[in-house]
């Protein structure tokens, strides 16, 4: 795994999606129940940026564009979504939260 600064611990917030970038690879972040969780920055049913049209509520991700939702935590689909949300690996050292972006995450859009 190649570990990268992503942020530090107060730069994400519960409910609340951030976009950051590291090393030119665009990521969203936000914490979810203690956890920070990061994903691609756009939605995988149809390229909406999730930090525009995302909303988090109690551990769910919904894109207001179609209504898909996910579990922020696993990815999983809820209601409508036809495919999961992808999830870079996280880790936190003190105040600094890791990333592991060797390889870019992308979605294969129909």
């Amino acid at each position: 795994m190649a570990w990268k600064r992503l942020c530090a611990l107060g730069d994400v917030a519960e409910n609340a999606l951030r976009k950051f970038e590291v090393d030119g690879v665009p990521v969203v972040a936000a914490l979810v129940e203690g956890e920070v969780m990061a994903y691609p920055p756009l939605c995988p049913h149809m390229a909406e940026p999730l930090e525009i049209s995302g909303i988090c509520d109690g551990g769910t991700l919904t894109c207001t564009k179609h209504l898909w939702q996910w579990d922020m935590k696993s990815g999983g689909e809820l209601g409508l979504a036809e495919k999961p949300l992808l999830l870079y690996p996280v880790k936190r050292e003190g105040d600094a939260v890791l990333i592991d972006i060797e390889q870019e995450l992308v979605y294969d859009y129909d």
